[in-house]
């Protein structure tokens, strides 16, 4: 007979880190957890990090809930792949990261005083840069921003580390400048057909937009997605709009879902009620 599930008056992470140990089980465990690694649950861990981000942007708590309990599901899992191989458990990464947000807020948990938000990310990033030289590692300021992260973040986090030694233009005016070089760019390999060079200026024109971003204090990912879906509620509105005709999107033209278009951007601009 197979073992029951770990009682609900256990403490729930304790109830979560053994429902884990079951499902890792050579003998009693699912196949489909036995058969995993670190590199096949990666992309579900990214994943569920961007179901957070869209509960967040949707203000939807009770999904917010429910999406955090599936990205604490891949620290717990990661952590108990980790547990077998004998490398380090649970209470290593939550025993870890405590050291480390003590040693990062010295002027909370330590002698120093008190400091602005501002402040603190200015200290937070030397501290960061102290740790990495104390680990004898990352020769380049650049080194450690991990290669995992969405293109246009990485590509803020790149010249925000670059900005701090000065390697940055002087103000936003001088990033629109170089937008419409970039853009300019694109336009003649365009005319020259060549795909690899206009896939090296296009990404130069959105690698130009991140550092807009950045010089704008926006989170270009946020914005990307607040305009996805923007996207999508008005070009649903399109086909709600044909259907009321009797019509789909393939039966229509650019014309009509032109205009379309521009109904649901006045609609969306109309006072409520």
């Amino acid at each position: 007979m197979p073992p029951s599930a770990p009682p609900s008056d256990e403490r729930p992470i304790d109830r979560l880190l053994a429902i884990m140990a079951r499902l890792r089980d050579p003998q009693d465990g699912c196949a489909w957890d036995l058969e995993q690694t670190f590199a096949t649950i990666a992309p579900y861990t990214v994943e569920e990090a961007y179901e957070v981000a869209d509960a967040i942007e949707r203000g939807s708590l009770p999904d917010l809930k429910e999406e955090l309990g599936d990205l604490l599901l891949q620290v717990v899992f990661h952590s108990r792949m980790a547990q077998e191989e004998g490398a380090f458990a649970f209470d290593d990464v939550a025993n870890a990261i405590c050291e480390k947000m003590i040693r990062r807020h010295p002027h909370v948990f330590g002698p120093e005083e008190q400091r602005t938000s501002a402040e603190q990310t200015r200290a937070w990033e030397v501290i960061k840069a102290k740790e990495r030289a104390e680990k004898g590692k990352n020769a380049s300021l650049l080194d450690d921003v991990p290669v995992g992260l969405p293109a246009l973040t990485r590509a803020v986090k790149l010249t925000a580390r670059a900005a701090r030694v000065g390697f940055d233009w002087p103000d936003v005016s001088f990033v629109f400048d170089k937008l419409r070089e970039e853009t300019a760019e694109l336009e003649r390999e365009i005319e020259a057909g060549d795909a690899a060079r206009l896939r090296d200026e296009l990404g130069d024109i959105l690698f130009v937009c991140a550092n807009l971003a950045r010089k704008l204090d926006l989170e270009p990912e946020d914005a990307l997605r607040s305009t996805n879906a923007k996207f999508m509620r008005r070009f649903q509105f399109i086909e709600a709009e044909l259907a009321k005709r009797g019509k789909t999107a393939a039966d229509s033209d650019l014309a009509e879902m032109d205009a379309l278009w521009d109904a649901a951007k006045a609609a969306e601009r109309a006072p409520a009620g």
